[in-house]
């Protein structure tokens, strides 16, 4: 079995810090949901880190998530990517599809 992780002690306290603990008791949730929030917010985090990186696309990002498109990608927006085509690269698909008539 292995040892658990002791997490470094509160700079004000000197006790260790138990987030999901102090999280429960501020959102007045039980322990297990705000963990499984913890969690999300991790992957969420770690998905805009993948999006940012182009190695993987928003639909995936949508999947690994269990969520849509659409949030994925105010999830992106808000912080600060840029997710679908450019203007240019809009452009030059228009201009793409014309000349398939």
């Amino acid at each position: 079995m292995r040892d658990e992780q002791q997490i470094p002690p509160a700079p004000h306290t000197g006790q260790p810090v138990d987030l999901a603990e102090a999280n429960a008791r501020e959102d007045r949730a039980d322990r297990s949901t705000v963990l499984r929030q913890l969690m999300y917010a991790g992957a969420e985090e770690y998905a805009g880190e993948l999006l940012a990186k182009e190695r993987i696309s928003v639909s995936k990002a949508a999947e690994l998530l269990d969520s849509s498109v659409h949030r994925v990608r105010l999830l992106a927006r808000e912080r600060g990517l840029e997710t679908g085509s450019t203007p240019a690269e809009h452009e030059k698909a228009v201009e793409t599809a014309r000349g398939l008539r």
